[in-house]
């Protein structure tokens, strides 16, 4: 598969474009250091611009800079980052500032491998920072970049394959110009995310319509190709929401990797399990079951998860058992700077406002 090239003044007209429709008052374009770029390329990954502003503004304002993120708890990194999902993202940026503190005397590197190298940093997004932060030439090919090469030059197979990601890669590479690299970082993202869609792109006022092979083959809903998967499986689990006689409610901390991994979260006992055994067993207490709450669905990349939430009271103080495991008692009134999972933040907000009944487990 080798990619013709045919669309003359590529980067020209894109950055015609650019000024014309770009986006130039997000918050990261207002100073662009390396830090900001950064954390802003890291939260957007398959994350909506208008979704990550208010946590990127957050963030910023509570770890300012990469050394007071290398120095923060995991735990205030989690909870900056607790509902914006895919929360390896927070772990591996933590993990990342703590190098550059370490490794780099708390400065951001400006070479490609170093870049390269750190945590939760690909090609693609380490030469959008360089790019953007320091005016680096550097491709990028993230998903708005995929769509819109794959539709000019009508690339058949799905983006993910190798093979199909190497034609994309010297497509990129190409067209890439050797000046105004922060600019032109930005509008190829912005084309396809606002001009380019993935639904109904607007061809109409496209500046490379007359060279698009899909918009002339008709292919424009087509391309790029889509990853064949079917229905996602569905999970079941049960999470204890229990509450001692103060109404603090017992949390564990998941493990680092998996789902909501290094989150905090209810006690999760199985859906196959007997709660009230679970809690004699794993937590060493005895608990008055209530009635169990509506399920709720919480979708992932690759499964579906009904959890049923399951009330619960302490009817004694816990033994020793409880010691060999992470857990917190978590005062709702009062609540501890911790990352918590999203449908568990909202059971504790129904429960904090009386939302929760308590009827006697039957």
């Amino acid at each position: 598969m080798k990619p013709d090239y045919v669309v003359d003044r590529f980067a020209e007209r894109l950055l015609e474009w650019y000024e014309q429709h770009g986006r130039k008052g997000l918050p990261w374009q207002q100073e662009r250091t390396a830090y900001s770029i950064w954390l802003a390329e890291v939260m957007l990954q398959q994350t909506q611009v208008a979704t990550v502003i208010p946590y990127y503004l957050r963030f910023l304002k509570h770890l300012p800079h990469t050394v007071a993120l290398a120095n923060a708890s995991i735990d205030e990194v989690l909870h900056l980052w607790s509902g914006l999902g895919y929360y390896a993202r927070g772990r591996n940026l933590h993990r990342a500032a703590r190098m550059i503190r370490d490794q780099h005397d708390g400065v951001f590197p400006q070479t490609f491998d170093e870049v390269v190298a750190l945590p939760g940093i690909g090609r693609s997004t380490a030469g959008a920072i360089l790019a953007q932060a320091f005016g680096q030439r550097h491709p990028i090919l993230d998903g708005n970049v995929k769509r819109l090469l794959s539709r000019l030059y009508a690339i058949d197979g799905w983006p993910g394959k190798t093979e199909v990601q190497q034609v994309l890669w010297r497509i990129a590479a190409h067209h890439t110009p050797h000046e105004r690299m922060a600019d032109y970082t930005q509008a190829i993202m912005d084309f396809g995310a606002t001009q380019c869609r993935r639904t109904r792109p607007a061809c109409g006022d496209c500046p490379f319509s007359a060279d698009c092979l899909a918009h002339q083959q008709g292919r424009e809903q087509e391309l790029p190709v889509s990853k064949k998967s079917g229905q996602l499986p569905l999970r079941h689990t049960t999470l204890l929401l229990v509450t001692d006689a103060d109404g603090r409610v017992l949390l564990e901390r998941r493990p680092p990797t998996g789902i909501w991994g290094g989150l905090w979260s209810l006690p999760e006992c199985g859906d196959e399990t007997d709660p009230a055994e679970w809690c004699i067993r794993e937590l060493g207490c005895e608990v008055d079951l209530q009635k169990p709450l509506p399920p709720l669905h919480h979708t992932f990349s690759h499964f579906r998860l009904a959890i049923t939430p399951l009330p619960a009271h302490l009817l004694d103080n816990c033994n020793g058992v409880m010691e060999a495991r992470p857990l917190l008692w978590y005062n709702i009134r009062q609540p501890e700077i911790c990352g918590i999972a999203a449908p568990v933040q909202r059971l504790l907000e129904q429960l904090d406002q009386g939302d929760i009944t308590n009827e006697s487990y039957c």
